[in-house]
């Protein structure tokens, strides 16, 4: 078992949910694609809404999907605007 699973497996013993349903390479590839396309502090605001929309009865990976596309084809001048890594409150 490595780190990662070790992880999921306590946080989902925390929220009572069942680590076999967490697309973890899907929420990687996410968070990958949008820190690297959009910018960084979106990387784990895009994980909460996808959390979200799977909440409200998304399919996971689908949804992560849609939003790697939506990274994927963000403008770059848009991607580097701001991108320092700080959020803005």
């Amino acid at each position: 078992m490595t780190t990662m699973d070790e992880w999921v497996t306590a946080v989902c013993a925390e929220l009572g949910l069942d680590p076999a349903r967490v697309p973890v390479p899907a929420v990687l590839d996410l968070t990958r694609e949008v820190a690297h396309q959009v910018l960084r502090p979106g990387a784990p605001v895009a994980a909460y809404l996808v959390g979200v929309a799977v909440g409200g009865g998304a399919e996971p990976a689908a949804a992560a999907a849609r939003i790697n596309q939506l990274a994927a084809n963000w403008p770059v001048e848009l991607g580097s605007e701001g991108s320092d890594d700080t959020p803005s409150r």
